[in-house]
């Protein structure tokens, strides 16, 4: 008996959550990542990615969110993932996830860099990093950067490589007065704890007030998007994104360096 109360409480609160999703985030939500006490008609954003399917197993939430509210994204992909040798199928493939994403595919730039190569054990200099990332800022006059935290929500290297890689670009040019956001990595419950985790997130938020919570209002688009990486989208990825709590909410933590 006491396993069937438990199973319907899974249930309910599962649906619950669910239903929670549909309400969206808050407007302030958006006030705050974007507001830097400027006012201009449109704030460039620029996500700041390892791999292409980055964007949307981890970062969806927030894409959705800003897109749906107009603003100007744009999405700087450091490598091809080439790691298995399809740097090209997977290139091609994030470019039509953009297009489910809503993010222009003129405002999308995937580098094949030499020294910047997908895989465990591939160290990215955090200067060549920063240069980059330097001329890209430049260039389209980005506002705010969104990127991963330092753990980089799985660990992987380049993930983290690409965290240190804002924050001495950040360092080396805090006289620009460009924000930074990123995606605070979650502890294993709550990774793989689905919608479910919006409430954690809530509540986690209480304790920590500089946090954003973004809640993804269309997580099928998500999966849409996650789908086009058809050289990814193996059965444990479909577990992933159907379970992970990445698909429907996005904690941000502003990085000061």
């Amino acid at each position: 008996m006491a396993w069937l109360v438990v199973s319907v409480s899974l249930v309910v609160i599962w649906v619950a959550s669910l239903c929670k999703v549909f309400f969206g985030a808050t407007s302030s939500s958006r006030a705050t990542i974007l507001d830097d006490g400027k006012t201009p008609q449109k704030k460039n954003v620029m996500f700041i990615i390892a791999h292409p399917d980055d964007e949307s197993m981890f970062f969806s939430p927030t894409i959705n969110y800003l897109t749906s509210n107009v603003d100007n994204l744009h999405i700087l992909c450091l490598s091809t993932g080439n790691a298995d040798g399809m740097g090209n199928t997977r290139k091609d493939e994030l470019h039509q996830a953009c297009a489910v994403l809503k993010v222009p595919l003129q405002q999308l730039k995937v580098l094949d860099h030499p020294n910047l190569q997908d895989g465990f054990g591939q160290v990215w200099n955090h200067d060549l990093l920063t240069e980059i990332i330097e001329e890209e800022v430049t260039k389209h006059d980005i506002h705010t950067i969104i990127t991963f935290d330092n753990y980089g929500v799985s660990g992987h290297c380049n993930h983290r490589d690409v965290h240190r890689g804002v924050l001495t670009f950040l360092q080396t040019n805090s006289g620009r007065h460009i924000k930074a956001w990123e995606l605070v990595s979650l502890n294993i419950f709550r990774k793989y704890c689905g919608p479910v985790d919006i409430w954690l997130s809530i509540l986690s938020a209480r304790k920590h007030p500089s946090n954003v919570i973004i809640i993804n209002e269309q997580p099928w688009k998500s999966f849409k998007a996650m789908a086009q990486h058809l050289s990814q989208w193996v059965w444990f990825r479909k577990l992933f994104v159907s379970f992970s709590s990445y698909t429907y909410t996005n904690t941000l933590n502003r990085i000061i360096p």
